[in-house]
């Protein structure tokens, strides 16, 4: 199985109280290109993956609990320190109502997450290029983030978690050639 190493993937620090930055980032935490739906939807896929790159999806499902661990990390120090009055400003202030600091799964919006965000089509490549595209679309929502923020100190946590969401791109982008080998030569469509 797996074993935890009690310390995050990459430091995260922050270097001051940003309650709205904070309710940005809940998009990467419970949105339906977060690290939750990519987690669930790369552990699900593995399970109608060719055993040539079944690993592949455990290991980058794994990596993204992780990317999700280092999220509600991010959160938590930049709301930590805030007031009722600056969670209310942020538009936290229905979840400090409901939860005080403690974190739901939703989107920035406030919307909650849904399994329905998990695509598993049983098609190697289908699921594989869903895969890519998750990953893009993730690279650029951490782009964004990083663009939302001056705090460098949490710019540099974003900028690792977009830079791992491009090299899970391209590993998914080469087990698709991998499928796409087998099916030539064993002539499976």
């Amino acid at each position: 199985m797996w074993i935890y190493d009690k310390k995050l993937q990459y430091p995260v620090r922050v270097s001051k109280c940003d309650p709205m930055m904070a309710k940005f980032l809940l998009e990467q935490y419970g949105g339906a290109d977060g690290e939750l739906a990519a987690a669930l939807r790369y552990l699900n896929q593995r399970y109608s993956i060719p055993d040539k790159v079944i690993g592949l999806l455990t290991d980058i499902g794994t990596e993204e609990f992780a990317h999700l661990e280092m999220i509600a990390t991010m959160v938590y120090k930049l709301t930590k320190d805030a007031s009722v009055d600056q969670m209310k400003a942020a538009g936290l202030g229905s979840n400090y109502a409901q939860h005080d600091n403690g974190m739901m799964y939703t989107n920035s919006s406030g919307v909650p997450w849904t399994a329905a965000y998990i695509q598993a089509k049983g098609d190697p490549l289908a699921d594989l290029y869903e895969d890519i595209a998750a990953e893009e679309k993730a690279r650029a929502t951490y782009q964004w983030l990083i663009d939302m923020t001056d705090d460098v100190d949490l710019q540099d946590s974003l900028k690792f978690l977009r830079e791992r969401e491009i090299v899970h791109a391209l590993r998914f982008k080469e087990a698709v050639e991998i499928i796409k080998e087998d099916r030539a030569t064993k002539k499976v469509f």
